[in-house]
């Protein structure tokens, strides 16, 4: 049965939504879930609806552009968060731990493999989540020359207890999974939280892949995909 871990982005303290991570383009979210985008209502219709953890990412953070902090931190207080600011490096990891039980620690921020390895040293796995960022079916990441195949050995070797698998060039589109992606991790596939572009339809292949955790947000937010796993 899938776990399904519903999506938010936060913009100027409200929820937006875009596609293929162009972030000039996001609007305020619309969501069934809330007649607004506030997201701390949002937050709190899902609870009613016993979501027990939620994935949110802090835009303005990770554009470097502000910060949503004290939303979040109210948020935390309802669920669980996996907090994705746009962690950079071992200081800013152990700063945001006081504002979400999980921290997310993406390609697309991360200053070095090196940093990687520091903060897994020092924390318990359980409060990371490593996100692996793809884009055009190549690794999306911060000042490195490493390949896809190549950062997967190092989390082989490291063994997160979760890693996003995130098709950032399917992200709002509902285009549909990425098989050939999630193939490519098949060794991982018990740690896989599967994101980006995933329809109602999609579902039961999923499943069919060994997925047990997915990312949804628009098809989420338009009430297309149903919180409670049913068949499509």
């Amino acid at each position: 049965m899938l776990h399904i871990i519903p999506v938010m982005d936060l913009m100027n303290g409200v929820a937006v939504s875009g596609k293929s991570g162009n972030r000039s383009s996001y609007l305020p979210l619309k969501t069934i879930f809330s007649p607004t985008p506030n997201p701390y209502s949002i937050a709190k219709s899902l609870k009613m609806k016993e979501v027990n953890e939620l994935y949110i990412a802090d835009l303005d953070l990770i554009e470097k552009k502000g910060h949503n902090l004290d939303t979040i931190k109210m948020m935390n207080s309802i669920m669980p968060l996996i907090l994705d600011v746009g962690i950079k490096n071992f200081n800013s990891f152990n700063f945001f731990l006081d504002f979400a039980y999980k921290v997310v620690v993406a390609t697309e921020t991360l200053e070095s493999l090196e940093e990687l390895h520091k903060i897994f040293e020092r924390f318990p796995k359980e409060r990371i989540v490593v996100s692996v960022d793809v884009k055009n079916d190549e690794l999306y990441i911060n000042e490195s020359n490493l390949s896809l195949d190549e950062f997967k050995k190092e989390l082989i070797d490291i063994s997160p207890n979760e890693i996003i698998l995130l098709d950032i060039s399917r992200v709002g589109t509902e285009k549909g999974i990425n098989t050939k992606l999630i193939n490519k991790f098949h060794e991982l596939k018990d740690k896989l939280i599967l994101g980006g572009g995933i329809r109602k339809g999609d579902l039961s292949s999923i499943e069919n892949l060994g997925i047990k955790k997915i990312l949804v947000g628009t098809g989420l937010h338009k009430g297309e995909i149903p919180l409670n796993r049913c068949e499509p």
